[in-house]
């Protein structure tokens, strides 16, 4: 290894990816819970065909993703430098309004400039320019993110107060119980999406290794490279998969829930993955059959199609991942 590296400066950058997988699902979920503010305001916007609340929406949701795509970067570094990179994300904070988005995403922009200032500056003392780069550039994105999100900070946001209808029978069978139902497949799909990006990053590392076979040499690519490219297809399913799920429960005035249920399982190689992400897929199959289920009991074909659709991906997944056992 060109650099010296040690288990505080791995827990740095493992600090960077903690902050990533949080900021990603915090403007993730505020993404699609922007729509049920919006039901709120529109009356009010009635005659406009967008209103400042989609446009917040979009910033969110494409915040969210290159959040993520952060989490990835760091992720390949850190197992490229020999170290083991964290599954766990540091705690979400959604809000209720624009006002608690805006605050909240202010302030952990704030926290991850501080935090990658001085990843930047132990990168420089070390040497370790790669990773100095990478966060140079990470840097560059959060300042915009903490600028945008100091705009909103000024924003006169006085949001109605939500008038409920007297008309509302056919909502009664969103109870609590049934959206904890559906809130399992937010936990799921998040643990979903973090077991597959660091495996990816990982399968990433493992490709770097020598090719062994005479076939791996003539087409230049391993079981790791291919499990890679695999899991990066999936996993950007299963962040649209979270989308659908959430923005359902905002939609009939539930709450999405923010922790992975189970927790992320990454392993220690290629055939690791392949078994593991086999039975998360088995898993999720089964739970939303029972979704399925329970959706048709109470006539709420919308969620039945919803997890219909869901289930049609994640049995291509099973599928993708049983081939090669």
């Amino acid at each position: 290894m060109a650099v010296q590296i040690n288990d505080a400066y791995i827990e740095l950058l493992n600090q960077g990816v903690s902050r990533e997988i949080q900021v990603s699902l915090q403007y993730l979920l505020q993404h699609c819970k922007m729509e049920k503010i919006l039901r709120k305001v529109r009356a009010e916007n009635i005659l406009l065909d967008k209103t400042t609340y989609e446009t917040i929406a979009k910033d969110l949701k494409d915040f969210g993703i290159q959040e993520m795509k952060h989490a990835a970067k760091i992720i390949e570094r850190i197992y490229f430098l020999g170290g083991k990179a964290t599954t766990k994300g540091a705690k979400v904070n959604v809000g209720e309004g624009l006002k608690d988005f805006a605050k909240n995403d202010f302030k952990a922009e704030e926290e991850a400039l501080i935090l990658y200032r001085k990843v930047i500056e132990e990168a420089r003392k070390i040497g370790d320019m790669e990773t100095y780069d990478d966060f140079i550039k990470i840097y560059s994105d959060e300042e915009k993110h903490l600028f945008r999100f100091q705009e909103l900070l000024t924003i006169d946001d006085k949001e109605p107060p939500e008038i409920e209808p007297e008309s509302k029978h056919f909502r009664a069978v969103f109870t609590d119980d049934y959206l904890a139902l559906l809130n399992k497949g937010v936990a799921g799909e998040i643990s979903a999406i973090i077991q597959y990006t660091n495996q990816h990053e990982k399968a990433n590392w493992l490709t770097l290794r020598k090719l062994e076979t005479p076939l791996e040499v003539i087409e230049d690519k391993n079981k790791a490279k291919v499990v890679s490219e695999l899991l990066k297809k999936v996993f950007m399913v299963e962040m649209q998969h979270l989308e659908m799920i959430a923005e359902r429960i905002y939609r009939v005035k539930g709450e999405a829930v923010a922790v992975p249920d189970p927790l992320p399982q990454v392993g220690e190689n290629a055939d690791d993955f392949l078994k593991l992400d086999h039975k998360a897929e088995d898993d999720a199959i089964m739970l939303y059959r029972g979704i399925v289920a329970e959706a048709l009991k109470r006539d709420d074909t919308v969620t039945r199609r919803l997890f219909e659709k869901i289930i049609d991906d994640e049995e291509s997944h099973y599928w993708g991942f049983d081939d090669f056992f």
